[in-house]
């Protein structure tokens, strides 16, 4: 009995002391309350970036292209396009709008065909409505959103590392791959809409000729909008919690003993 009661205060010694060890050294890297709190909101913001990323990213309806209506049909032909995919749809001119002079919305009910752009596989450009794809500047806004999805990714990675383990070294590594994040998404907007542009002005010489057109940029490039400035403001945030607190109450006090 005397050896089986020394082995038991021994074991129970041991995990005390390794628990003690524990404790220390959570209480050494760890993150206070109220930082780990501040830390939470801010991947809470990022968080909401990075939804609307995958959304814009994800979808096609970045920019609409819509013919005129033409008195003599019934039908009247719009397009929608993103980073991987367009679709054609033929809709009934008595679905758009009144006082609508193109045809649109492209949400509108009708026949749809939708493609992948070839020029990810096959590198063959895409024609829409008789006008050719330029596909190198396509294919930059493809890969510069791709390059901002995957810094999104590793600054999530981050900062759960650093809610988790209490890597606070981390927090701002996970900062500025939200900024990043967020920059490349604009800047990706902005390649697309160069893109969209040179769709515009490469038209086809065969017949038939290619229709008058107009264009607006539809939701899911305003979805990438919101995602770059959420991101990036959410890694501004991150930055922040990274920097020293200003010590504005010595500053006070020091300016208060310079008056008297």
């Amino acid at each position: 009995m005397m050896m089986w009661s020394n082995f038991l205060m021994q074991e129970e010694d041991r995990r005390r002391g390794a628990s003690g060890q524990r404790a220390r050294g959570q209480h050494k890297s760890g993150l206070s309350p109220e930082q780990e709190g501040k830390i939470k909101l801010a991947l809470l913001l990022t968080t909401v970036g990075a939804t609307l990323a995958v959304l814009a990213v994800g979808t096609e309806f970045w920019v609409e292209l819509n013919t005129f209506k033409a008195n003599d049909s019934a039908v009247c032909d719009a397009a929608h396009l993103g980073l991987w995919k367009m679709c054609t749809k033929r809709l009934w001119q008595a679905d758009v709008p009144t006082g609508r002079e193109t045809c649109g919305p492209a949400a509108l009910p009708g026949e749809a065909n939708c493609t992948y752009f070839k020029f990810f596989t096959t590198g063959e450009n895409a024609r829409i409505f008789q006008r050719t794809t330029k596909k190198e500047v396509n294919l930059a806004a493809a890969v510069v959103a791709v390059l901002g999805l995957a810094f999104m990714t590793l600054g999530c990675l981050c900062v759960i590392m650093v809610l988790s383990k209490g890597a606070e070294s981390l927090l701002r590594v996970g900062a500025v791959c939200f900024g990043l994040s967020g920059l490349l998404l604009l800047v990706s907007l902005e390649v697309f809409r160069h893109s969209v542009q040179a769709l515009l002005q490469r038209v086809g010489p065969e017949p038939p000729p290619a229709p008058a057109l107009t264009y607006e940029y539809s939701w899911s490039l305003a979805c990438g909008v919101g995602a770059g400035l959420v991101l990036m403001l959410g890694g501004g945030c991150l930055l922040l919690l990274t920097l020293p607190p200003w010590p504005w109450g010595s500053l006070c006090l020091k300016q208060g003993h310079r008056a008297t």
